[in-house]
């Protein structure tokens, strides 16, 4: 079940072996370690970067400048010379920042970040040949490709537009100054988002460096902050319990892979062995039960940075309901609202919220037309070049269009008594994860083969029903107008909060990757 080849991996690395003795003595591959040890490192730093060089103690410049170094310490400890990449392709598009015709500054960006990143992963696919380290160099070349586009069309705005040309959502965001070489460095290379981000906004960035995160927050709900270091005039909430809260919910989930995880590997689905002798029902639920094992390390990796964000003071979000704060400003994920999805649109709202986010903001919202597409083109650019992903994400095409024609046609009817609803939703989870499970195998198994041969061996039967699905269906409805569309996505700075889940604002499914969304 490729055990000689994840053996093959456990001292394989592009940078630091110090810790090798702790990787031999746990078991756990040197670049796992490597990856481990630097985010552990970064939350340590991130306490001593709230306490001992905040606002009130440091001034902007130092906050920058500690804040990128401590990037980059931790990129060339974890991959060695290939942190140049991230280097070398954030300088060069600060050079376009600053030399560029303002008129077209993100278009330039987007082709320069993505075209290297594009580059870089098929260079990845060769060195590699699908024996993919867990924490590659491409990881953080993905997250600093997101900033790097996300400031440029944010500078765009702010420069090139006036404010009745753009959204409610862009309007707070734009940005009026192009920044420093400094702040460029800080906001794509700082310790706390350099690894799995998330990635955020850069004013909102350069408030939380400055001082005036918090403050400004604070005062949309009370209106006491009135200066512009808000946080000289108001006490600041402490993160802790976000912080603790989140870290126990990292300590479950790497309880959960050593014990659960690791006994269930995702390349069992397409063994020989398995796939000719087990029934078709135990290959289904064996295939169920191997991908929810998958999530908890996304789980983790997204919680933990989230996590650091929090230590070091960045990600308030403002007050709820109650009065208490959150600090999920620039959460990545919802775990209760992804396993409790009961439709494949609420699963991609709750999953990898800040690249959804990412898709809207510089793809979805900008093109003039063959928006959908678009977007679909660059997000999966942006994963990378093996085949599985592309499987992925076409298969989700026709599973999404299935899931919105079954709702809108059938879930009228369910809706008369709380009986009736409760078989609704216990029928449409149990579908959604299905259909999920089906779609996102390929994402894991990378290649043409293995995705064939577990297509076949579920004969394709996803696939078939969601086609019959659509075709029967399509007499019944009209397609959704674009602009249905556009009025579902809400800007990073507004939602609604809930107690519900450890991420209450953010996370909530009013952000999606699924850009073509009905309820």
């Amino acid at each position: 079940m490729g055990e000689p080849a994840e053996s093959a991996l456990e001292v394989k690395t592009t940078g630091s072996k110090l810790l090798l003795p702790v990787s031999e003595f746990l078991g756990f591959p040197l670049d796992q370690v490597n990856f481990l040890a630097c985010q552990l490192s970064a939350l340590a730093a991130a306490f001593w970067f709230r306490l001992y060089l905040g606002p009130g103690h440091a001034n902007p410049l130092v906050r920058h400048a500690v804040a990128a170094l401590l990037g980059v310490v931790f990129l060339f400890f974890c991959f060695g010379w290939y942190s140049a990449h991230m280097l070398l392709v954030v300088l060069a598009s600060y050079l376009i920042v600053i030399k560029a015709d303002i008129n077209n500054v993100h278009r330039y960006s987007m082709v320069a970040a993505v075209g290297y990143l594009t580059a870089c992963q098929v260079s990845r696919a060769f060195i590699y040949n699908y024996g993919v380290l867990s924490t590659d160099f491409s990881g953080p070349l993905m997250i600093v490709t997101q900033k790097i586009t996300t400031l440029a069309f944010q500078l765009h705005d702010g420069m090139c537009k006036k404010s009745e040309q753009l959204t409610s959502g862009q309007k707070p965001l734009a940005i009026t100054v192009r920044p420093s070489l400094l702040e460029y460095l800080s906001y794509n290379l700082n310790f706390l988002s350099v690894f799995v981000g998330p990635c955020s906004n850069f004013k909102e960035y350069i408030d939380f460096i400055e001082g005036r995160h918090i403050g400004r927050r604070l005062g949309q709900h009370s209106g006491t902050c009135n200066g512009q270091n808000g946080y000289e005039k108001t006490p600041e909430p402490s993160p802790l319990n976000a912080v603790c809260r989140k870290l126990l919910v990292c300590s479950g989930c790497m309880l959960f892979f050593l014990t659960v995880t690791r006994s269930l590997p995702i390349k069992y689905n397409v063994d020989p062995h398995f796939v000719s002798r087990a029934p078709f029902l135990t290959r289904l639920t064996y295939a169920f039960f191997s991908i929810q094992a998958a999530r908890p390390k996304f789980y983790f990796a997204w919680t933990l940075a989230d996590a650091v964000n929090n230590a070091a003071g960045y990600g308030f979000l403002g007050l709820d309901e109650n009065g208490k704060p959150s600090w999920d400003l620039i959460c990545n994920l919802n775990i209760l609202g992804i396993e409790t999805a009961t439709s494949f649109k609420r699963f991609i709202d709750n999953w990898n919220i800040q690249t959804g986010i990412w898709l809207k903001t510089v793809c979805y919202d900008r093109a003039p037309k063959h928006r959908l597409a678009l977007t679909f083109i660059l997000s999966a650019l942006w994963h990378g070049v093996y085949p599985g992903y592309y499987f992925t994400f076409i298969t989700a095409i026709p599973v999404t269009m299935a899931a919105r024609a079954v709702r809108k046609s059938f879930r009228i009817y369910f809706l008369g008594s709380r009986g009736l609803k409760l078989g609704y939703d216990i029928l449409t989870w149990a579908a959604t994860q299905l259909a999920i499970c089906y779609t996102v195998m390929p994402f894991l198994l990378l290649a043409v083969e293995p995705t064939l041969v577990y297509y076949r061996s579920m004969y394709f039967h996803i696939h078939i029903i969601s086609i019959l699905a659509v075709i029967g269906l399509h007499w019944n409805h009209k397609p959704s107008e674009p602009s249905a569309t556009t009025e579902r996505f809400s800007s990073s700075s507004s939602s609604s909060f809930s107690s519900s889940s450890p991420c209450s604002a953010q996370c909530q499914p009013v952000h999606s990757n699924n850009i073509d969304k009905v309820d």
